[in-house]
């Protein structure tokens, strides 16, 4: 049977909570390069593309639509499309708007919508899984993709296929379970793990909605009608969308529908759902340690030790069970068995009002990133990155004045009237109040110093005066 190509939806929220302080609500984990040089997001990308496989479409959070871009051009892929949430509402509301996307094309568009932050190590096996569940998919079945547990996962949903084996109906799904069930779901040997990946027709799905969900349709459909254009991404409405119920496509349709098969997947899977699946999934020495950067362990046991920070060195001495995770503005330190508890140390800065509970140190904008190096009373030092060809806008401060000093590459910088190259090695100073504008003019990327000093330093004392991305 012929079929259409398969377009990947990747699923780009997420609230960054289970795996601080690396992962945070500004960039979630899905960003972050945890199993090697490239982050889950790209590898995902990979994973779903090639032969048999069309352009990804992507959902994703307005704070994260750049690091989205970013991402996929680095890894040489173009996406279909972006469609950005006004705010997240659970992936049931995310799926559809992309069904219905999908559908207003091609009625019997094959979608696989996937989270962007699974690991599955052998992308051949998985590919060869989705291309055996296709026919069911095109004879209008919905196709979940099941995980052959090896432990008594408690941090993981469970079904319960029909007897048989391979591609077959689901019996029942079972949310979480406590570690007796959990125990028990192992022992019989029947069930398997729910990794929320799906395959169907859009037509299908949407009809499903229809059936099962119908509440979350019209407000869908409002969204993507008065969905506006914005650079490279579809902005959905937002007063659509924020009338939408927050409910997983799980809960909201796929534990009701009649017409759900599930396919055995025998591989390697993980959702990296905390720092000990972190350790569990990364390459370990023969006592279970596994080293990420700048970090050391000695007579140490079942240990993770991560140094996010580039100049901070990490050293573990005569740790068991330990997951410790460095970062240039927070440390975690944990029992591995603690690991689901992230998020209380998450809420506990939260309510303490401290930045790192939420922001990540690194900051994404349209035209690359910033960071901060050095903050004190009167003066903050930044690491600016600036991509070739990008601009930041015309802008000035009320507050402060700068000192830019270039590192590598060249800068095109104008203050006032007056347009200037700045090379490596040289420097210039922006007054208080002065109309500047900083751009990268080369094909390789610019990095500069910037020293800012005044009374007060804050990201919202900018006056854009003209920017190429339509920022206020």
């Amino acid at each position: 049977m012929t079929h259409p190509p398969i377009t990947p939806v990747l699923l780009c929220g997420g609230s960054g909570t289970r795996l601080w302080p690396l992962s945070r609500k500004s960039y979630p984990k899905q960003f972050a390069a945890l199993t090697g040089r490239e982050s889950l997001f790209q590898l995902s990308a990979r994973r779903l593309s090639g032969v048999g496989f069309a352009a990804p479409l992507i959902v994703s959070g307005e704070d994260f639509r750049f690091i989205v871009t970013d991402q996929m051009a680095a890894a040489g892929l173009t996406p279909a499309a972006i469609l950005i949430e006004p705010e997240g509402r659970n992936t049931a509301p995310a799926v559809l708007a992309a069904a219905l996307w999908a559908e207003a094309a091609n009625p019997g568009a094959l979608l696989l919508a996937a989270p962007s932050d699974h690991v599955i190590p052998d992308d051949a096996g998985f590919r060869a899984a989705v291309r055996a569940a296709v026919p069911a998919a095109m004879a209008g079945q919905l196709v979940t993709f099941g995980i052959r547990p090896s432990r008594a996962e408690t941090g993981y949903g469970w079904l319960e296929p029909e007897s048989g084996s391979g591609l077959r109906a689901v019996r029942r799904f079972a949310e979480k379970p406590d570690l007796p069930q959990a125990s028990a779901m192992l022992a019989g040997g029947r069930h398997l793990w729910n990794a929320g990946i799906f395959l169907f027709r859009a037509v299908d799905l949407v009809q499903a909605f229809a059936a099962h969900a119908p509440d979350l349709l019209p407000g869908v459909r409002a969204a993507l009608d008065g969905a506006k254009g914005d650079l490279s991404f579809t902005r959905l409405d937002p007063e659509a969308w924020r009338g939408l119920r927050d409910v997983s496509l799980d809960f909201a349709v796929m534990e009701k529908a009649r017409n759900l098969m599930v396919m055995p997947y025998e591989g390697e899977w993980s959702d990296l759902g905390d720092w000990e699946a972190v350790r569990r999934a990364a390459p370990q020495d023969a006592q279970g340690v596994a080293l990420s950067g700048a970090a050391s362990a000695i007579d140490c046991t079942d240990t993770l030790l991560r140094s996010e920070a580039g100049g901070l060195a990490l050293v573990g001495i005569g740790l068991t069970d330990i997951v410790a995770i460095a970062m240039p503005d927070a440390v975690l330190i944990a029992h591995k068995d603690r690991a689901q508890d992230v998020k209380l140390a998450v809420a506990a800065l939260k309510s303490a009002g401290r930045p790192q509970a939420e922001t990540f140190p690194r900051d994404h904008r349209p035209w690359g990133w910033f960071e901060s190096i050095a903050l004190g009373p009167r003066f903050q030092v930044k690491r600016i990155h600036v991509h070739p060809g990008a601009s930041l806008s015309l802008q000035s401060h009320l507050h402060r004045a700068e000192h830019w000093i270039v590192v590598e590459g060249t800068a095109r910088v104008t203050i006032g009237d007056q347009v200037s190259l700045v090379s490596e090695n040289q420097s210039v100073f922006i007054p208080l109040g002065a109309r500047h504008r900083l751009e990268n003019p080369g094909k390789l990327p610019m990095v500069l110093i910037e020293v800012q000093t005044g009374a007060y330093l804050g990201e919202d004392d900018i006056q854009r005066h003209d920017d190429r991305y339509a920022r206020s």
